[in-house]
């Protein structure tokens, strides 16, 4: 006789609170960007609380479909809503490879979609006196200003992100083409591209560095309220309040590091159109970015002065 073989069983449709650590645990796990994995963690555990705020009969598309009014009654943005969402599917297919779920709830589940999203935020970004009037206002002598204003030149002329600005050591800071550049950064999903770095923007950080004595490692280390440099980096966190203090302190309230690093793309793109799609060298890019921040470059000189 043949054997009868066992269908598996996907009776179960509710899910419970260690069943969801446990999803929750395998979408993390199979995500291999850090930066993913941060915003991942946030939005299930904003679902998850969500779901065990009051009790559900089934983790399935009706559930989701009212967390995603639950959202947008928050007045989220329609990319924060789609983003929270991807990661509630995420959860439910993991759910339904480890036999925890239904996969015609799954299925379900991924079926939901998102909020259409109507136009384009064009965000914001500095005008050149702006940028002018934050970096005249943090030029000091002290190890705390000159620190600010090497990082918010790196900001505003290079365009890092906050991850790869903290992470930035000196050796990364070489002489390519006869101009200093950023040489293989490793940026945002593994890409890597070399960044050039204008004459005023090196000024910056050697003044930083000497009077930090900083021969090796990070470049931005913490300061502390004696003016001492300890510890062997900051985090993203510290650049973050140094860019909103500096901001607010010349009256500009609302402006984030990214906020800067869309100034820096916006002043270079204008440039580029005028030189040429084909400047792909490093010193076209510097030249490119020189003459865009050149108003950035004068400022800065007259304060030091």
């Amino acid at each position: 006789m043949r054997k009868c073989r066992a269908k598996a069983n996907y009776r179960r449709v509710v899910m419970r609170l260690p069943d969801l650590d446990h999803c929750k645990s395998a979408v993390l796990n199979s995500l291999s960007s850090v930066a993913s994995r941060r915003v991942y963690q946030y939005a299930i555990e904003q679902f998850i609380c969500w779901y065990c705020s009051e009790p559900r009969l089934a983790f399935n598309r009706i559930v989701v479909t009212r967390y995603r009014s639950h959202l947008e009654s928050r007045g989220l943005a329609a990319n924060t809503v789609n983003q929270q969402l991807a990661a509630v599917r995420r959860l439910a297919h993991e759910a339904a490879d480890s036999g925890l779920l239904s996969p015609e709830l799954a299925a379900g589940i991924g079926r939901v979609k998102g909020v259409k999203q109507l136009g384009f935020r064009s965000g914001n970004w500095l005008t050149a006196d702006e940028c002018s009037k934050i970096l005249k206002h943090t030029n000091g002598d002290t190890l705390s200003a000159k620190r600010h204003h090497a990082m918010l030149a790196m900001l505003m002329g290079c365009g890092l992100r906050r991850s790869e600005l903290v992470a930035l050591e000196l050796v990364d800071i070489q002489m390519r083409q006869g101009h200093w550049a950023i040489v293989d950064l490793v940026g945002k999903g593994g890409h890597i591209r070399t960044v050039p770095i204008p004459s005023w923007v090196k000024k910056a950080i050697d003044e930083w560095t000497l009077s930090a004595g900083i021969t090796e490692g990070r470049i931005f280390r913490a300061v502390g309220r004696t003016g001492k440099v300890w510890g062997s980096g900051i985090s993203e966190n510290v650049v973050w309040y140094v860019v909103k203090d500096c901001c607010e302190s010349t009256g500009l309230d609302h402006i984030a590091p990214h906020d800067l690093r869309r100034t820096c793309a916006k002043a270079v793109s204008q440039q580029r159109r005028g030189a040429g799609a084909n400047s792909v060298s490093i010193r076209a890019c510097i030249c490119a970015d020189d003459r865009a921040l050149s108003r950035l470059q004068a400022e800065p000189a007259k304060a030091g002065e």
